[in-house]
């Protein structure tokens, strides 16, 4: 395929008609006009929903048969991979190989651009056997364009191995979507600066991407209620997150929250479990991993918590 001649198809290549001349307005209206535009972004993820909640399922079973979801990307689509894999751990308390980010040109491209490795398919390839991306894995390839030949080697190998693959990008009908299980395809329209896609469609696929790890943590337990009960608290504006976080959900006061967190070593869920079980923290720690860590299946529903 000639990429260059397919560029023009792609809206969000597109020139805008509604964007007046930028330099010729002052700063409120063209942050007025972003604004605008930003506004489309949401309701065009609400049409993809479904797709995305069949990914969310295909990531959770991976995970929970042991497997790593892995994020293939390039340029902006490669850092907001990298930005949602590096926030798993601290929020979740997820090992840092379950969520994995791939990014074109190695860790050098997450600070300076490099353009031009995404332009090879090999490359995409190469990287993803490099990861050690195996038939357990589920491959995750983030493309704004659809059609980014980095991203299209990495999923064409995956698929030739056997493994799962997702794409996300913000055109219809995208290249991608041939070498993907699931197409998540967010249809963002043209820029406001034509061809920029870090504005509508970067935040697209940021809003696609923590969709994918947060409901996903949801199902495997990570949380309770609508509380980050696994998070690591490792700072102290977490460590006051956490004590607000027990004293919710055991319903205890702030003293009785520390003295919970300091004898379960700081594991949130832990403490909770203890409270509510009447129980230590070994014991508390047996009956959650006899229950996989789903602290839901242990605890009868609690009523809004006290709201």
């Amino acid at each position: 395929m000639d990429f260059d001649a397919d560029l023009p198809s792609l809206k969000t290549e597109r020139w805008n008609p509604g964007i007046p001349d930028l330099a010729t307005v002052d700063t409120l209206h063209v942050l007025e006009l972003m604004n605008q535009e930003d506004a489309t972004v949401a309701a065009a993820v609400a049409k993809v929903l479904p797709e995305v909640a069949r990914a969310v399922d295909h990531v959770v079973l991976a995970l929970r048969e042991g497997g790593r979801l892995f994020y293939v990307g390039a340029g902006t689509s490669g850092r907001l991979a990298v930005l949602d894999a590096a926030e798993c751990p601290p929020t979740f308390d997820t090992p840092p190989e379950m969520v994995q980010a791939i990014i074109a040109g190695g860790a050098d491209a997450i600070f300076q651009a490099q353009e031009g490795v995404e332009d090879r398919e090999d490359l995409g390839a190469r990287d993803a056997a490099n990861a050690g991306v195996g038939p357990g894995d589920i491959v995750v390839g983030i493309t704004a364009s659809g059609r980014t030949p980095y991203v299209l080697g990495a999923l064409r190998w995956a698929q030739a191995q056997g493994i799962r693959t997702v794409s996300v990008s913000c055109n219809p009908r995208p290249l991608v979507a041939e070498v993907a299980d699931i197409n998540i395809a967010v249809d963002t329209g043209p820029e406001v600066l034509m061809g920029s896609t870090r504005l509508k469609a970067g935040t697209a696929q940021k809003m696609v991407l923590n969709m994918l790890s947060t409901a996903a943590m949801i199902r495997l337990g990570k949380t309770y209620q609508n509380l980050m009960v696994d998070m690591k608290p490792m700072n102290r504006k977490l460590r006051d997150r956490a004590v607000r976080i027990v004293m919710l959900a055991a319903r205890v006061s702030r003293g009785e929250a520390e003295r919970l967190l300091l004898d379960a070593d700081w594991e949130s869920k832990t403490a909770i479990a203890m409270h509510l079980l009447a129980v230590d923290a070994a014991t508390a720690r047996k009956q959650l991993a006899s229950v996989d860590g789903v602290l839901a299946r242990l605890l009868p529903p609690v009523d809004n918590m006290g709201r």
